[in-house]
């Protein structure tokens, strides 16, 4: 299946709009093994003339390095790229752990600050709440972002890993246009309130690790091959018997790949994509690739249409899944449900 260029859609009721599938570039900078960055720009390249508009970074991704990485390409490219980026997770210095979760007013606008001085540009076009500081209320925290976005430093406002009463209200201060979190054929909690609230809201939903950090693509089910450092060999999916466990449920994806003469990364985000129908939103999918093959494949999967038959037969997956997706999940939007 060759790669075509992407659709648009817009970023939620009234938002503007922007390519079909966005990437998630955290592991141009760490947490998935090595690094290639000649390797990355061209990806970067390709992903762009492919109809790739949504760039999605972190304060937290390489300790700012992600941000000043991207910031050549952004500002070359700033009529066409539409850049995510977050804050929010304080990070231990010098190590890759976190500490904190900060959320209040004088963070929120030292964080902004310090994005926009790394990216070298004067306005983001999304930014995020990377993860809920539930010692503030979340009011504030989105009062705060608000002021960001009167000031013209910010147009649009994000949030990651909430809840369905969460996003309610922090949509009643100053209207959210994306919520971010994880949701794949592994992964579905955010259907339970979280989905809802962003269709009645007019909320885009944007999923992250929709490939299950590659173990829907068949090539990493299990800690085998990963490098030291690459923060799966910690996660519980990835571990044990429950990788075990978890690689079974994958014949189904498989059997539908071979079918259709497609790669079951394909299918996993073919049915990420038909999301969007099945609840009546706009449903995102930034997955990540340092890769510009896998990344080719990536974008075509956005026009791939799964039958009823094959919808079925991969619906049952998450509920059998074994293993927390993160190793702690008290920051999680899965935790406060």
């Amino acid at each position: 299946m060759s790669a075509s260029i992407l659709p648009a859609v817009p970023l939620g009721a009234g938002g503007p709009p922007v390519g079909a599938q966005g990437l998630g570039c955290m592991g141009f900078s760490e947490f998935y093994g090595p690094t290639a960055p000649d390797e990355a720009r061209e990806t970067l390249r390709i992903a762009l003339d492919l109809g790739v508009t949504m760039f999605d970074t972190a304060d937290l991704y390489g300790d700012g390095d992600n941000e000043r990485f991207l910031g050549p390409f952004v500002r070359a490219h700033r009529d066409r790229v539409f850049l995510a980026t977050k804050f929010g997770i304080v990070r231990r210095p010098g190590e890759k752990s976190w500490s904190e979760v900060r959320g209040d007013r004088a963070y929120v606008r030292q964080s902004v600050d310090a994005s926009l001085k790394r990216l070298g540009i004067d306005e983001i076009d999304l930014y995020y709440a990377h993860r809920r500081d539930t010692s503030v209320p979340i009011e504030e925290t989105a009062g705060a972002m608000a002021e960001l976005v009167r000031e013209g430093k910010v147009r649009h406002l994000g949030l990651s890993e909430v809840t369905g009463a969460e996003l309610r209200a922090a949509h009643g201060v100053h209207p959210i246009a994306a919520l971010q979190s994880e949701w794949s054929l592994f992964t579905r909690d955010i259907e339970d309130s979280v989905v809802p609230a962003a269709a009645d809201l007019g909320v885009a939903i944007v999923a992250y690790s929709p490939l299950g950090r590659g173990f829907l693509t068949g090539a990493f089910t299990g800690t085998q091959g990963l490098s030291t450092g690459d923060v799966r060999l910690k996660m519980p999916r990835f571990t044990g018997d429950h990788a075990d466990a978890n690689a079974a449920l994958l014949e189904p994806v498989r059997d539908i790949a071979a079918r259709r003469e497609v790669t079951p990364a394909q299918v996993a985000l073919a049915w990420v994509h038909q999301r969007s129908r099945v609840h009546g939103l706009t449903v995102l999918p930034i997955p990540g690739t340092r890769s510009p093959e896998r990344l080719r494949q990536n974008v075509a999967a956005a026009t791939l249409a799964l039958s009823d038959d094959e919808l079925a037969a991969l619906e049952p997956l998450a509920a059998k899944v074994a293993g927390a997706r993160y190793p702690d999940m008290s920051s999680t939007a899965t935790a406060r449900e």
